[in-house]
């Protein structure tokens, strides 16, 4: 800490989406936000914190760096971790768990480390350790150099705390999000998905053209540190700005019960006003109205023998669709297999970097306006 309540703390990115949630965190007015392995590093004290968990739509999760000391042996890092203020970060009555890793250090037992932390933590404070916690402690040792972290997020930022209802294979709100941002989407133009299962582009691209914060219905672990001010974040949740738009914002599903799961979530979400959900093949969608916009989807990619000859046929048909149709719109395709993007046979098709979407490598495959 440079400066007294102001912090490192570090925003965890999808793998690959780190250059849109940096732009994100830039666009969002956060002190000294810069890329780094794994996401985004930014400056800041406890409201900025709370802000970045509250506003972000990419952040994976918000980790607090709040102390480093150097040991060498256990018996150093259990004499420091004794010394740490955890009266500062910590109430003596809320259950931690502590997790350790360790790189390229002389204490290589992560293990034994952790059980170190999980000793100071409950002999000097009085804070009971559990394994299922809401708050979590993360102690990395890398060069012999120990590194104290509060993850003060709790349950990943994709759960925005609005969606009752899943679809099969769901696109999370968090990469829904940055795909859109990295498709030039501000909320001022139209967007369609004519695949949308659990409705998860569509709600996003509504509440980014409302201002509406992702963050807005759920709890953080934030809420449970010493020094909590719950009345300063109350006030924080409430006045974040909200707009108005006159677009409206649709999907369709050839399965109809992922079109009631995405109309139940955008109502759950409060988006139902400027969101519209239709069972209709890709083969029935047209645009509506006069002002081009962005179609999104997320088609299923294939993983048996067999299935690459059907979806082709599929991405072909979307492809031919999308050029008859929606001249001046552009495109975004996510999928893991480039010959099915090169099947919709849609001009100037770019890939995006490779991202990891729960263990299925993908890309974001776009167009510039059609023609």
């Amino acid at each position: 800490m440079k400066t007294p309540g102001m912090f490192e703390f570090f925003l965890v990115a999808t793998p690959g989406l780190e250059a849109p949630l940096c732009e994100e965190a830039v666009e969002n007015g956060f002190e000294n936000a810069h890329r780094v392995a794994g996401g985004v590093s930014c400056r800041g004290d406890w409201a900025e914190v709370w802000r970045a968990n509250l506003s972000l739509r990419g952040a994976n999760k918000v980790l607090v760096r709040i102390g480093s000391f150097p040991a060498v042996h256990l018996a150093q890092l259990d004499k420091r971790a004794r010394k740490f203020p955890w009266a500062e970060f910590l109430r003596p009555d809320i259950p931690v768990k502590v997790e350790a890793t360790s790189r390229k250090s002389r204490i290589y037992h992560a293990g034994a480390a952790r059980q170190r932390i999980e000793r100071a933590i409950t002999e000097t404070l009085g804070a009971p350790v559990s394994s299922d916690a809401d708050l979590r402690i993360m102690l990395r040792i890398e060069k012999d150099v120990c590194t104290l972290s509060l993850d003060t997020s709790g349950e990943p930022l994709h759960k925005r705390g609005h969606k009752p209802a899943i679809a099969k294979a769901p696109m999370r709100e968090t990469m829904a999000a940055m795909f859109l941002r990295s498709c030039g989407f501000d909320g001022s133009e139209p967007v369609l998905d004519p695949m949308c299962g659990s409705g998860t582009f569509v709600i996003e691209a509504a509440e980014i053209a409302l201002g509406l914060q992702p963050g807005r219905f759920r709890r953080f672990a934030f809420e449970y540190l010493a020094g909590f001010d719950a009345a300063a974040f109350e006030a924080l949740r409430q006045g974040g700005p909200t707009t108005e738009t006159s677009l409206i914002f649709r999907g369709s599903d050839r399965n109809a019960g992922a079109v009631e799961a995405a109309s139940a979530n955008a109502a759950q979400a409060g988006v139902s006003d400027v969101t519209q959900f239709a069972h209709r093949s890709v083969s029935d969608i047209k645009p509506i109205g006069d002002q081009p916009g962005l179609v999104i989807a997320n088609p299923p990619y294939g993983a048996r023998i067999g299935d690459e000859k059907r979806l082709r046929a599929l991405y072909g048909s979307l492809g031919k669709i999308l050029m008859s149709r929606f001249q001046g719109w552009r495109v975004g395709i996510v999928t893991s297999n480039p010959s099915l993007a090169r099947a919709t046979r849609l001009p100037d098709l770019s890939a995006g970097p490779v991202v990891d979407h729960g263990g299925t490598k993908v890309k974001l495959y776009q167009t510039g306006p059609l023609p």
